[in-house]
C-alpha cells in the first residue's frame, strides 16, 4: 500500500516504523529537513521537505496515486487543509487527520455532511491515551485493558498474585471455579517467556495473564486472579497539559477525588478555571515535600503525564516510595520503555503503542476494525469481521479448529448480534461475526488478514 505520512513528529515516526516493517510504500513529508534526513538514515522510506498543506508538496510526495494520507503534523489546521486538498485535487481514498484542539473534537458535525472537512477518520493521541489511562484506573491491578466490539468485549492483562483463587489452578478448572462466567485465557507470560494456554496449563504467581471476557464479567475474573481489589477513590495527576487536563475532567465526572499538579503558574490558573472539583496545585511533581504535604500516602493512583519522560519516571518512583498505592508514568521514548527497569512503576503508558493501533485498524487488509498492541508491541490483538459464505470465505461456516490459523494465534471471543460468545474448538463462525484474535507474534498478521479476505467470486 502506498501511504503518505504528513509530519515527522513522534506520532508520524512511530507509525512509519510499523508500516515500513509491514512492507508498505511510505513517504514522509515534513517542513524540517534535518528531521527527514535522520529518519531516512534509519528507515527505508522516501521523504519530501515542505509544507504538508501545499498542493505542490503533496504532488511531489506522490498524492496522485496514494491509497492513504495520514496527516499527523502538530498543527490541526495543516492536517485539515492537507486532507481537504488530498480529496479535492488528488481523490485520495482514505484521509486520516490528527486533531488536538477540543474546538474541533467537541464539534463532530464539522466532519459530517457535504460541507464538512474531508476527513475519513479523526485520531487524537491525547484522547486515546486519556481513555487508556482511565480504563487502567477503573480496573485496579490491570496491566492493560483493551476494548473490542464497541466495548462489549475486553481483553485484560493482569499479574497473578498470592491470594487469587485461580492461582496454581489448571485452565481446565476455570469453568468449575467460575461456573457463571464465560472467559478465555489468551496468553500467559512467565519470566519473559510466552506460554501457549492449554487445558493443563497452570497459572503461577507472577504470571502475566491476558484473558478475554464480556465487559460485565471483567471485575469478577480479576478478583479471582488477584484476590481482594481495593476500590480507587483518590487520584493524583502530575502535569496539566492536554492529557492531564482532559484526564482530570474525565475522572472528576466519574466521582473520583482528583488533585492535579502543574509547574507553570499561568497554566495552573487556566486549569483551575476550567475544572469543577479537581484541586489544582502549582508546583513541582517531583518535590517530596509537596507530595507529603498533600498526603500522597493516601493516594490510590499517582499518574505522571507531563511532557518530559524523565520527570514522569522520577515523580512516579518518588510517589511510590512515599506511599502511593499505584503509580503510572507516560513515557514517549521507546528506549526508556524497553530498556529501563520499571519495577516500582505499575503501568508504563506508551502513547506510541496506544496510537498506532488506531491507525493500523484503517490500514490492515481484510475487514479489521480494531488493532491493539500488547507486551510493548511484541504481540497483537485484532477484531476482524467475517464476510461472505462457505464458498467465498476461508472462515465462514467453519469451526474454529478447522481454520488454518498460524501457530501462536487463537480466537478469544466472537460477537454475534451484540451477543458475546466465548468459543470452543467446534464453534462455527458465521457471516458478519466480529472475531477477536490474539497473536503472540505480530509477524503472522498478514496470514491472519488473508483468512478474512473474501474471494473475488463473492458478490
Amino acid at each position: 500500500m502506498k501511504i503518505l505520512i504528513l509530519g515527522a513528529s513522534q506520532v508520524g515516526v512511530s507509525i512509519a516504523e510499523v508500516l515500513v516493517a509491514e512492507d508498505n510504500d511510505v513517504t514522509v513529508v515534513d517542513i524540517n529537513k534535518h528531521a527527514l534526513i535522520q529518519l531516512q538514515n534509519r528507515l527505508d522510506i522516501r521523504t519530501v521537505a515542505g509544507n504538508a498543506a501545499h498542493p505542490s508538496v503533496l504532488l511531489a510526495a506522490g498524492a496522485e496515486d496514494a491509497s492513504l494520507i495520514l496527516a499527523v503534523t502538530d498543527n490541526d489546521e495543516v492536517n485539515l487543509v492537507a486532507c481537504q486538498i488530498a480529496e479535492s485535487q488528488f481523490s485520495t481514498p482514505t484521509r486520516i487527520a490528527r486533531i488536538r484542539s477540543s474546538e474541533y473534537l467537541e464539534n463532530p458535525q464539522l466532519f459530517t455532511g457535504d460541507a464538512a472537512f474531508q476527513v475519513n477518520v479523526v485520531i487524537s493521541p491525547e484522547v486515546i491515551v486519556r481513555d487508556h489511562i482511565s480504563r487502567l484506573i477503573e480496573f485496579p491491578g490491570a496491566l492493560q485493558v483493551l476494548d473490542f466490539a464497541d466495548g462489549l468485549v475486553q481483553l485484560v492483562g493482569v499479574r497473578a498474585v498470592a491470594g487469587g483463587a485461580l492461582l496454581n489452578c489448571k485452565l481446565s478448572e476455570l469453568k468449575t471455579l467460575m461456573p457463571k462466567i464465560e472467559t478465555r485465557v489468551a496468553a500467559i507470560y512467565r519470566d519473559q517467556e510466552i506460554i501457549t494456554p492449554k487445558s493443563d496449563t497452570v497459572i503461577r504467581e507472577g504470571d502475566e495473564v491476558f484473558f478475554v471476557a464480556a465487559k460485565e464479567h471483567i471485575r469478577r475474573v480479576m478478583k479471582q486472579m488477584r484476590g481482594k481489589i481495593d476500590k480507587t477513590k483518590r487520584v493524583f495527576i502530575a502535569g496539566g497539559g492536554n492529557i492531564g487536563l482532559s484526564l482530570a475532567k474525565e475522572l472528576e465526572s466519574k466521582g473520583y477525588s482528583v488533585k492535579l499538579i502543574e509547574f507553570n503558574p499561568a497554566r495552573a490558573d487556566e486549569i483551575a478555571d476550567s475544572v469543577n472539583s479537581t484541586v489544582v496545585l502549582q508546583g513541582d511533581a517531583a518535590d517530596a515535600n509537596l507530595l507529603l504535604q498533600e498526603n500522597i500516602e493516601g493516594a490510590d493512583v499517582f499518574c505522571a503525564v507531563t511532557e518530559k519522560d524523565e520527570i514522569n519516571l522520577l515523580s512516579a518512583n518518588l510517589a511510590k516510595r512515599l506511599g502511593a498505592k499505584r503509580v503510572m508514568a507516560l513515557v514517549n521514548r521507546p528506549a526508556f520503555v524497553d530498556y529501563l527497569d520499571h519495577k516500582d512503576i505499575n503501568n508504563i503508558i506508551s502513547p506510541r503503542l496506544a496510537t498506532n493501533g488506531s491507525v493500523l485498524a484503517h490500514i490492515r487488509r481484510g475487514d479489521v476494525v480494531a488493532v491493539h498492541s500488547l507486551r510493548r508491541g511484541r504481540a497483537e490483538a485484532i477484531e476482524a469481521i467475517a464476510h461472505g459464505d462457505e464458498k467465498s470465505s476461508k472462515v465462514v461456516g467453519r469451526g474454529v479448529r478447522d481454520i488454518p490459523f498460524p501457530p501462536g494465534t487463537g480466537v478469544g471471543a466472537i460477537v454475534r448480534n451484540e451477543e458475546v460468545i466465548i468459543p470452543n474448538i467446534d464453534t462455527l463462525i458465521e457471516a458478519e461475526d466480529h472475531v477477536i484474535i490474539f497473536m503472540d507474534n505480530k509477524a503472522c498478521i498478514k496470514d491472519v488478514e488473508a483468512l478474512f479476505h473474501v474471494s473475488a467470486t463473492f458478490i
